[in-house]
C-alpha cells in the first residue's frame, strides 16, 4: 500500500565507502529489490551544523548563512519541520541538540530542552541529546518511542556514534568500520518494525570522515556519503549517478507528498516515480 509517512535517518559522519563495505543489512535490502542506493556529494563546508541545515532546508550555505559549527542561531529558512506543519502534517525528531538550536530554541538549555512536546515550535515532538557518545541504541529507542506514541508523518532521526568514533580513531580505522557495522545492525533491528508501521525509509549522512579523523574539506572521504531509499515511489537498485546533497530536502517532500519550498531545487533523482495526483 502506498504510504506518505517518512522516517529520515541521518547517520552523522558515515562516508560512502564504509557504508558500501560494512552495511550488510542495507545491501541485503538492495539485493532483494527493496531499496535503492545512491552516492551523494555533500555541500561545502563539509561540517555538521551547516549540513544539517542543507539537509533540512535544501538551501546552500551561501544562502542560509549557517557556515560553521559555531553559528548558534535559529535558521532563517523554511525547513522540513516548518513545511510539514504548514501543510497539515505532523513531525517529530530524536536528534543531537544542534537540530533544536536550528529550528526550535537557541541556545539549547540542557536542563529544560531535552524533551520538547508542546507542539508550538516547528519541531512538534523532540527528544534531544548533547553527548556525542550518547548510545545509538538509546537514540533509536527514543525515536521508536516517538514513532509508536505519536505516529508522526515525518520522523527525523540523527545518530552520532559513527562520527564520534571517526574523530577518535579516524575514518580509516577498524574502530570506525566496526561502528558502521553496529549502526547497520541497529537498522536491521528497527527498520522491519517501522516498515510494518507504514513508513518509507531514507538513510543518509551529513558528511564523511577522513584519514586524519576530521572533515570539513573537499576530498572524497570528507564529502561522499550514502543514500538508501526504501519506498514504492523510488525504483530499487544501485544507481551510479552522483546526487547533489541539495536534492535530499526535495526528495523528502516528494516522499511525503508535500510541496517543496520555493528555495528547493526541482527533484532530479534517478528512479523517482511521478508524484501522485
Amino acid at each position: 500500500m502506498l504510504t506518505n509517512k517518512l522516517a529520515f535517518i541521518m547517520i552523522d559522519g558515515l562516508r560512502y565507502d564504509a557504508a558500501v563495505s560494512e552495511m550488510g543489512f542495507m545491501h541485503h535490502l538492495v539485493e532483494q529489490g527493496r531499496a535503492a542506493r545512491f552516492k551523494v556529494k555533500s555541500e561545502l563546508p563539509s561540517l555538521s551544523r551547516p549540513l544539517y541545515e542543507v539537509l533540512l532546508t535544501g538551501t546552500p550555505v551561501i544562502e542560509n548563512g549557517i557556515a560553521t559549527n559555531q553559528t548558534v542561531r535559529l535558521s532563517h529558512q523554511e525547513s522540513l519541520f516548518h513545511l510539514t506543519k504548514k501543510h497539515g502534517l505532523t513531525n517529530a525528531t530524536a536528534s543531537y541538540y544542534w537540530v533544536s538550536e536550528l529550528y526550535n530554541r537557541a541556545p539549547f538549555d540542557k536542563l529544560t530542552d531535552r524533551y520538547q512536546f508542546d507542539g508550538s515550535q516547528p519541531i512538534e515532538k523532540g527528544i534531544f541529546y548533547w553527548e556525542d557518545h550518547y548510545p545509538d541504541s538509546h537514540l533509536f529507542a527514543d525515536a521508536h518511542s516517538l514513532l509508536s506514541t505519536y505516529k508522526p508523518d515525518f520522523l527525523y532521526v540523527h545518530s552520532m556514534n559513527v562520527d564520534d568514533d571517526g574523530h577518535r580513531f579516524t575514518g580509516d580505522s577498524a574502530e570506525y568500520r566496526v561502528r558502521v557495522s553496529k549502526a547497520d545492525a541497529l537498522l536491521a533491528t528497527i527498520l522491519p518494525v517501522w516498515l510494518k508501521e507504514g513508513y518509507q525509509i531514507v538513510v543518509t549522512a551529513d558528511h564523511g570522515m577522513n584519514k586524519d579523523g576530521n572533515h570539513g574539506g573537499t576530498t572524497h572521504d570528507d564529502r561522499d556519503v550514502p543514500l538508501f531509499i526504501i519506498s514504492e515511489k523510488i525504483n530499487p537498485g544501485i544507481y551510479e549517478d552522483m546526487i547533489p546533497q541539495l536534492q535530499l530536502a526535495p526528495l523528502a517532500c516528494h516522499l511525503l507528498d508535500m510541496p517543496p519550498s520555493d528555495k528547493m531545487q526541482p527533484l532530479r533523482i534517478p528512479g523517482t516515480k511521478a508524484p501522485s495526483l
